[in-house]
């Protein structure tokens, strides 16, 4: 009866009690209180509401009626904010509640970024991560200062920077160096599932910092028994997505094979897919490895299935064949069935410009369509942006004469000739690469040894322009070697052919 005479911050603390001792909500006095609090929001400060949105997010969520009351005041009266803990605190635990106002809170945020503390940037880029809200300027301004302003960071600073860049895919090279040069004094006090969560978080960036690395590997060989098999797998994994070898690699590895060669049933089934493929990437995919996941029982569960994720783990078992194939002499088998073999429908890519810039250079070359084919898929799960045959004088043959093994149905039956060669140009976009690096990710470096294995002279089209190996032949025909003066660059490999 005498509720409006209570005073508007003590009525505040009143409602929280009261939520916290776990009153119901359809209680008269609970119900007074409440309705007490929805006449007077707009007499209450902007830090009251601000208090009252953090409490009620958390304890009664999106569907409290009351919540969505003040934060409709507080999207009105964004203008009274300030102070950074109260941007942290709204945009952590309020913001994913109401788009509109975390709108207005990463524009408050942008304009206090100086501010921040180490601890406030951690919340906040932690906060646009779980709300998978990528804003780039805000973003940027945090990494700017970051840099520039903070010597020393905290190793939960560092863990939770590294895994928000990872989560929201934004790319600041410097900040990279600046958390894998800090963590690497940590890494060997740190525990087994941070050092997983670290390592998870470059790779998906794609970002290779040797030093730190090899700390990890080093860190795996000390602590064996301290890890289990799951992040032991999530550490291959990590590894194989960058290609990364250790220096000492015959002890790391045969430490892992034996670790895992017992676990091996005790996968799950993507899992294992994963684990093997990713040693098929690193070249370490033993008998064992392949014999488990290329066994009809192994892959007689997802014939039929059009899943997406069903699709992938077979695409992934096709590359574990390939590699099984063409990278495991002393290999018996089993192998895959032929009709799991055939490539998927193409899911209808978009043209880049250097795809289209290889076809228009090669078109004068070839002299005619049918001395080349595009875009051919593989046995082997790999697709060959283009690929022609040349006889033993550099000129370009009918592809549609010979015999080709390494496609699912040939169009012809003949031997290639004396002294003629299959050529295969492969395309390498911008994201095929590790961040700020000239060296293939570990998926395409795997591609590229699988088709150069089955017998292609293999020539790396891409947009960069690395300087060419001194030993890497090159095609002597001289329309070959000039088939792209103007277009994007094309790299030489060691082994392989190249284009001037």
């Amino acid at each position: 009866a005498q509720i409006s005479q209570v005073w508007n911050n003590t009525l505040v603390n009143l409602l929280k009690s009261l939520c916290s001792l776990g009153m119901d909500s359809n209680r008269k006095e609970m119900q007074s209180v409440e309705q007490e609090v929805l006449w007077r929001l707009r007499r209450l400060t902007f830090r009251q509401l601000a208090s009252l949105a953090e409490f009620l997010a958390v304890k009664q969520g999106k569907e409290s009626r009351l919540l969505n009351e003040v934060i409709k005041k507080l999207e009105l009266r964004w203008t009274e904010l300030e102070g950074t803990r109260t941007v942290v605190t709204l945009m952590g635990k309020v913001g994913h509640v109401s788009p509109a106002l975390m709108d207005r809170l990463e524009d408050k945020a942008l304009e206090l970024a100086e501010q921040f503390n180490p601890d406030d940037i951690r919340k906040i880029t932690l906060a646009l991560a779980y709300q998978n809200r990528r804003c780039v300027p805000l973003l940027r301004a945090l990494s700017y200062h970051l840099i520039q302003k903070h010597s020393e960071l905290s190793l939960s600073v560092l863990m939770d920077l590294i895994f928000a860049y990872g989560k929201l895919n934004f790319h600041q090279p410097q900040v990279f160096q600046k958390i894998a040069t800090n963590l690497h004094p940590h890494v060997s006090t740190m525990a087994p599932i941070e050092v997983t969560r670290c390592i998870r978080s470059f790779a998906l960036l794609k970002w290779l910092s040797l030093p730190l690395f090899e700390a990890i590997a080093q860190y795996v060989l000390d602590n064996t028994k301290q890890l289990s098999v799951t992040h032991l797998c999530s550490i291959i994994l990590s590894f194989a997505r960058l290609n990364f070898q250790p220096s000492g690699s015959e002890d790391f590895f045969n430490m892992v094979h034996e670790e895992l060669q017992s676990q091996l049933d005790s996968l799950e089934p993507h899992l294992l897919t994963d684990l093997v493929w990713s040693l098929c990437v690193l070249q370490q995919a033993k008998a064992p490895y392949l014999q488990r996941v290329l066994a009809p029982d192994f892959h007689a569960r997802i014939r039929g299935d059009q899943s997406l994720k069903a699709q992938n783990l077979r695409l992934k078992l096709i590359h574990i064949n390939a590699a099984a194939k063409l990278e495991s002499p002393d290999y018996r088998g089993p192998f895959l069935p032929a009709e799991m073999l055939s490539p998927a429908e193409p899911a209808g890519e978009k043209v880049t410009l250097l795809q289209s810039s290889l076809r228009e250079a090669l078109a004068g070359v070839l002299g005619s369509r049918e001395n080349g084919r595009f875009d051919a898929r593989t046995i082997y799960g790999w697709q060959i942006d283009a690929e022609m045959v040349v006889n033993s004088e550099n000129k370009p043959l009918p592809l549609k004469d010979f015999a080709a093994p390494h496609l699912f149905r040939s169009e012809g039956t003949k031997p290639l000739p004396p002294g003629a060669r299959r050529v295969a140009f492969l395309r390498w976009e911008f994201p095929n690469f590790s961040n700020r690096s000239k060296d293939l990710l570990g998926r395409y470096a795997m591609a590229r040894r699988h088709v150069q294995a089955a017998g292609f002279l293999v020539v790396d089209v891409t947009r960069q322009s690395p300087t060419p190996a001194p030993s890497a032949p090159s095609l002597p025909a001289p329309g070959l070697a000039a088939v792209i003066p103007s277009r994007p660059p094309v790299r030489r490999p060691e082994g392989g052919g190249g284009i001037g």
